[in-house]
């Protein structure tokens, strides 16, 4: 009896020492910080992933920059910075197999370089423009535009059709934008033929197949309108450049699905052609 119960209390006082040994160890991860690209519910993006990376290798340089205004936004934040950083590596890794491919023939390092910055951040959205610069070796790098729409009440990615009402029939928003770019070639390229929708060769884009960003307006934390980014080579040349078309809220306001109508208001700083000089 007395061995039984002095084997009970050993096993006992074991227990006790297991348990304490893990409450340490649970106290000492909670005070350390998290890992490099952790996602800590709670906390701002800072916390967790960095806003940039570059990466330089012998086959190719790569860059990204993330804006500020994603660290109080941080499911974006993690979303953003893991896809983008995924998409650098495998650019090098694919420059390495093209090297790779050519065998001796010296090859320029290819570029790319990922800037995303904020168009314009309103009570519920936070909308972001997206500039790929890629040199993957060629007569001329290419520059690609394309944009985030985060709704912040959701922390949700907004497709362009869900800023709008189910069902809304959106050809107005196609023959304003259409308009838009036309009025706009003829400043830029006035030799340069217009476009229409539908056409052939060059045609004027849908407005939910062409990425746009929240305008700025003259009322404050309100989108005075969209800024559609449109690529070179898609209404005209590649000598003719991007354009960048502000089609003012008036314009589509009906349009707009309740949840986002009051996004917007007022008119936008500039409208038509606001492609940066």
């Amino acid at each position: 009896m007395f061995k039984t119960t002095v084997r009970l209390l050993m096993i006992t006082a074991a227990l006790s020492a297991v348990a304490a040994c893990n409450r340490e160890k649970a106290d000492a991860q909670a005070d350390s910080p998290p890992a490099t690209g952790a996602v800590v519910p709670g906390k701002p993006a800072d916390a967790a992933a960095p806003m940039d990376f570059s990466q330089k290798t012998e086959f190719a340089t790569v860059a990204l920059t993330l804006p500020e205004a994603v660290k109080a936004q941080p499911d974006l934040h993690a979303r953003l910075y893991s896809d983008e950083v995924r998409k650098l590596r495998q650019y090098v890794e694919g420059a390495q197999s093209d090297r790779t491919e050519a065998g001796g023939e010296d090859l320029p390092g290819y570029e790319k370089t990922i800037t995303i910055t904020t168009a314009l951040e309103t009570g519920r959205l936070l909308s972001l423009k997206r500039t790929d610069f890629d040199f993957s070796g060629g007569a001329h790098p290419n520059t690609l535009l394309s944009s985030v729409l985060w709704d912040k009440a959701l922390k949700q990615q907004l497709t362009p059709l869900r800023l709008f009402r189910a069902g809304a029939d959106l050809s107005s928003l196609d023959n304003a934008l259409c308009s838009a770019i036309n009025a706009a070639k003829r400043v830029r390229a006035p030799e340069s033929a217009s476009v229409i929708i539908g056409g052939k060769d060059l045609a004027c884009p849908l407005a939910v197949d062409t990425p746009f960003v929240l305008a700025a307006g003259d009322i404050g934390g309100k989108a005075g309108g969209l800024v559609f980014l449109i690529g070179a080579y898609q209404v005209g040349p590649y000598a003719e450049g991007a354009y960048e078309i502000a089609i003012p809220q008036s314009a589509f306001r009906s349009l707009l699905a309740p949840a986002y109508a009051e996004e917007f208001g007022g008119a936008p700083l500039k409208v038509g052609d606001v492609t940066p000089g």
